[in-house]
Parts: C-alpha cells; structure tokens; sequence
C-alpha cells in the first residue's frame, strides 16, 4: 500500500522514480558531525519544473533532466556549525522555479561544511569551486553559455561563486551574494574573496556586517538593508542562543526570497552612509542613472547595464526594512515648521490613519533635528503599511527627560509626501 502510494505522489509530481528508490535529498548531519568534523563531499542536486520536487543527483551532464538551453542557477550554502539542511533551500528553489523555467542546482557541500573550525570549511571553498568548474566545462561543451549561469552563494557560499566566477574570467552572467562571510575575507586581495570582476554582473546584500558579514562593498551594486547590521526582530542579547549569531547573517537570504514572491519591491538609495540616508539626504537616483531607482534581491538585474556601464562601477545603497515579510518599508518625507522661541530638541512617533481604521506608527529618533523657530525640518519617515487615503495623523513629541520639564512642540505647519509613491 506504501509503495502504491509512493507511486501516486511521484506521478502527480511528475516525478519517475524506480521501485523502491527515495529522492536524492540534501545531506543532513547532526552536531556531532561538527565535533569529529567532515571531510569535503559535493552533491549536486538538480531541480526543474520537469522534477520540482524531486531531486537527480547529477555526477556529470547525463542527465534526464538538465536542459543546458535554459538558464541554470546554483544555490551554494555556507559554513554549517550544527550540520542541519538550510532550512530556506526548499522555498527558494521553489520560488525561482516559480518565476523562470530554469534549471536549478543546489550545491550540498554540507560534508565539509559541518565542522567546529571554521577556518576548514573555508578551506574547502576552493575544492568546491573547483568541481563546479568541472560541471561547468561539461555544460558549456553540451551547448551552455556562460551568460545564462547565475550562481546564489550564502556566506562562504558567495566566496566560493567568487573563486568560480576567477575561473572563468570573469564571463559568468551573474553572482549573488548574501551576506558574504567576513572572517577570514576581511582585507583579502580580490583574488582571495567574491569581488566585481568575477562576473558580468554582481549584486550583494550585507545584512551582518559588524558580525559574520563582510562590511566593504563586493559587487557592481552593494544593497545594505538597515545600515546592513543589526535587523529588525533579530535577538539583541546573546541569552537569545543560536538565533543571536545567525538572525543578522540570513535576514540577507529571506529578503532575496521575499523579492521573489514580488508582494511588493524594496526600492534602494544609492548614498555615502547609512546616517544621510536616514536624514534624508540620498533619495533620489537622476544622477546615477535615468530610470526608478533600484529594487533589492532577483530582479536587480534590469538595473545591469547601468551599474556595469558607470564611470564608478562600484555602487552601495541603502533602505529601511520591516521586521518580518514582506519586509517593505514605506517612506514619507515629512516637513516641520515649528514656532516655538527657543529650540526643541526630542524623538516623536507619528501615527498615520486611513478611513477604515487601520493604523501605522513609526517612531523617529533624528539625531541632528534641532526645531527652530520658523525653521523647517525635513525627516525620512517609514511605515510598514501603505495607506492610499489618509484621515488623520498625529504626532507625540519627547524630549526624553525624566525629571526636566515637559516641553511642547509647536507645530505650525507639517506637510507629508510619499516617496515610495510620489504621485500621491
């Protein structure tokens, strides 16, 4: 009855297994494994809309299943401490094949990846960009082109897109690295670490950087979402356990997941530092490029021609983000003229209103908004919702004193004016 129903779900699936075999799955080791260590062991697991579902372990380009026509996108993990399977591998291979017919190859370095010493896992990133090579001379021989490879490394994982994309020359369609590790990377010449050169386009998200991340940019385009450190909902204290050190480190790959399901694009701000983004002082794109600015994970690709084409290849953005998906953040400049005599310096928290009640707050802590009589003091304002019709705001200012007296703000005139949707 077993095997009867094993049958049923690998035909719905489309799916041809022989009686009595499993599907090749992702190698799942315990902690254990970390304290002996591993020894390096690539599998190559490939997924199409043909097999979704179920995996085929390729060995070379014999396949049932690989059609070197279409694009073909590695997913490469990093280090793995307690030796467990990535737990967004699934969703994410869903996801791009969702988006685009396409072959994609999860690469299961996690024998070698799964140890206590760090600096083994990262000595085995050269290995396995040396069996890709080998994959991808045996696909470029079958009729692949180099244009159409895109490779998604995580931590070490975008090291390792690095050292592949060297191989090549540089003639790669595309690499994307999450969060790229930082120990070890850290002042390393380009040869030695992920770099622009390594493909015809590189895009990277920093999301850990005074952490496991790698601060300085890497890529044609470098996305630092929050100032690339500490994340929202992420632990702030180290009692949070395990969740402490790795929230900051994925938040990179579920913001690229997220831009997948397109709920709604994270726009990015190219600027000098995190603090004049948050000032307001990055908001626009014309002189960088003549189309919208750029948006955050899969799709920053359209922006290619631009970013590859500037005189400064090199170019970092910044943007705010929720707590959890789908992450976005919608931004409102917003215009103060108080008349106050002497001036007021505090944090408020602004409550906007739409017709059917619901409500969305955001609280500001500016650093050099100093209100001034008659002077008119512009902020960079986000909020997790987007209202189309607003009713009703209202504003709650503090001067943060306990004990001092509790000065008001006169407010003479506040104007608000969407930057996520300027037509408004």
């Amino acid at each position: 009855m077993l095997r009867l129903w094993a049958a049923f779900i690998c035909l719905l699936y489309g799916v041809k297994t022989a009686p009595g075999e499993t599907c090749p799955a992702f190698t799942a080791l315990s902690f254990g494994s970390a304290l002996v260590g591993t020894d390096l062991k690539v599998k190559l697991l490939l997924y199409t809309r043909r097999n979704p579902h179920c995996a085929e372990e390729l060995d070379s380009t014999a396949s049932t299943y690989l059609d070197v026509t279409k694009k073909t996108t590695f997913v490469i993990h990093g280090y793995r401490l307690t030796g467990s399977t990535p737990v967004w591998i699934p969703e994410l291979v869903h996801l791009l094949l969702s988006v685009e017919d396409m072959n994609v190859i999860v690469v299961d370095w996690n024998r070698g990846a799964t140890t206590l010493i760090y600096s083994n896992a990262s000595g085995n990133c050269k290995r396995v960009a040396e069996i890709l090579k080998k994959l991808i001379d045996e696909m470029l021989i079958d009729g692949a082109s180099l244009d159409s490879l895109h490779m998604i490394g995580v931590s070490l994982g975008a090291h390792i897109s690095g050292f592949v994309g060297q191989m090549f020359g540089g003639t790669l369609g595309r690499i994307t690295g999450l969060d790229p590790a930082g120990p070890l990377y850290r002042g390393k010449p380009p040869s030695e670490r992920l770099d622009p050169t390594d493909a015809q386009f590189v895009d990277v998200i920093h999301s850990d950087t005074n952490g496991l991340g790698y601060r300085e940019a890497l890529g044609h385009i470098d996305f630092y979402p929050n100032g690339g450190t500490d994340q929202p909902g992420c632990p702030l204290t180290i009692f949070s356990g395990l969740q402490y050190f790795k929230c900051d480190h994925q938040r990179s790959v579920f913001l690229f997941i997220s831009s997948l399901k397109q709920s709604c694009n994270i726009t990015a701000y190219p600027c000098d530092s995190y603090r004049n983004y948050r000032n307001g002082k990055c908001t626009s794109c014309e002189t960088f490029w003549p189309m919208p600015c750029p948006v955050l994970g899969y799709y920053a690709h359209k922006w290619k021609s631009h970013l590859t084409q500037q005189s400064h290849p090199v170019t970092s953005v910044f943007f705010d983000t929720a707590d959890k998906e789908p992450f976005c953040i919608y931004h409102y400049f917003v215009d103060i003229i108080t008349w106050n005599k002497d001036t007021r310096r505090g944090t408020f928290s602004i409550v906007l209103a739409d017709g059917t009640g619901r409500k969305a707050e955001s609280k500001v802590n500016p650093e050099a908004a100093a209100f001034q009589q008659y002077n008119q003091i512009t902020l960079l304002i986000g909020f997790d919702q987007d209202f189309e019709n607003i009713e009703k705001i209202s504003l709650t200012f503090s001067t943060g004193s306990v004990i001092g007296p509790k000065f008001k703000l006169r407010i003479l005139q506040m104007r608000f004016r969407s930057l996520t949707n300027p037509d408004r």
